[in-house]
């Protein structure tokens, strides 16, 4: 069983037997944190972009925790420059074997800025493939027709999306998403922490339920599904 723990916007951490893996680790400046980033606990950092949405916490975390990082070439330079002793700098199309299991970074359409505006190289999703299950996380992006494919090659158990629109797709696309991936279980992301990403989740949930017979537990920051 894997647990699935939405720490709000599109922070999470996923237990998988034994292992925590922190997913774009914004806490400190996050309304809708659950926690303090000094509370949080990790064995592995996996991290989508640069942005500070999604940066987040990753410096003082990989610090503090001593655990390695997971995210594109330009930011493990970065990290490196700020006392990060661990990262694995990927590409879209590269991957990399790890305790775990593989971690595949994949495309996503958006851009990527460290927090003074430098180039943060590109946004990327990632395929994780555990033992038993596989994940596909989005990312921050917009729909295109390549998630059809990433359905087909990787066969995705779990797929985690961006629903709040204005900065990614929003509901509607997002919807498609799910029909063209045809995961088991589709969990939203990305939406209802500022003004412009407000959206129902619960409605989107029991949509995408209804539409296309996929499990989508509707969860609040703080919460956690068992895949």
């Amino acid at each position: 069983m894997t647990r699935f723990h939405w720490h709000g916007h599109s922070a999470w951490t996923v237990e998988h037997a034994g292992t925590r893996l922190l997913i774009d680790p914004f806490f400190t400046g996050n309304p809708a944190a659950d926690m303090a980033a000094d509370k949080v606990q990790a064995d592995f950092i996996l991290l989508t972009h640069a942005h500070g949405d999604h940066l987040g916490d990753t410096v003082d975390l990989a610090r503090r925790l001593g655990v390695p990082v997971v995210t594109n070439n330009e930011i493990s330079h970065y990290l490196a420059r700020h006392g990060v002793e661990h990262a694995h700098g990927l590409n879209p199309g590269g991957g990399v074997q790890l305790p775990f299991g593989r971690v595949t970074f994949v495309r996503a359409d958006h851009s990527s800025s460290f927090p003074d505006g430098t180039y943060g190289g590109v946004a990327c999703g990632f395929v994780v493939h555990l033992e038993g299950l596989t994940l596909y996380n989005a990312g921050d992006t917009a729909l295109f027709s390549d998630m059809e494919m990433f359905g087909e090659r990787y066969k995705p158990d779990v797929v985690m999306l961006p629903i709040g629109d204005y900065f990614t797709m929003g509901p509607d696309d997002a919807h498609e998403a799910v029909r063209l991936i045809n995961p088991r279980v589709a969990l939203a992301q990305h939406y209802n922490t500022f003004p412009p990403i407000r959206q129902d989740g619960r409605a989107w949930a029991d949509r995408v339920c209804k539409d296309l017979r996929i499990d989508v537990p509707f969860l609040q920051p703080g919460e956690a599904a068992n895949v």
